[in-house]
């Protein structure tokens, strides 16, 4: 864990290609398979989890809390995206990034993610409760 808070503007930035499983297939006169947007917010919050790494502990973890992406534009199986993180608002353990996924030099999506550190032991206690009160 470091020692100083992440600075607001700091990114990281992860990039994948584009795989058959994370479509989403039309049939039309030809069968037409892109980008599914719920696997390209999948790699958008593994951008804003991967950025905060550094500043958790080995019983921390940072879970999402909020996204807003609008996905601009379609993406074929095979294509290299690029999915930046950019911090733009920390309070205690909140943390704000502003996202953006780039096929190329085309701007897919954009958009909000919130994520927030919290202890992994409170997360443990939280879901151990929801199944014994989903067993009664």
């Amino acid at each position: 864990m470091q020692d100083q808070q992440p600075r607001i503007g700091a990114q990281h930035s992860i990039s994948f290609e584009v795989e058959q499983s994370q479509t989403i297939s039309f049939s039309c006169e030809t069968e037409i398979s892109v980008l599914s947007t719920p696997s390209l917010i999948w790699f958008l919050e593994q951008a804003a989890l991967q950025f905060l790494l550094p500043w958790q502990d080995d019983k921390s973890i940072s879970v999402g809390t909020h996204v807003d992406v609008e996905h601009l534009a379609p993406t074929p199986v095979g294509a290299t995206v690029d999915c930046t993180a950019q911090l733009i608002f920390h309070d205690g353990p909140v943390y704000r990034f502003k996202v953006e996924a780039y096929a190329g030099d085309e701007k897919i999506a954009k958009g909000l993610h919130s994520r927030r550190i919290i202890q992994a032991s409170q997360l443990a206690r939280r879901l151990q409760a929801f199944e014994t009160k989903s067993r009664k």
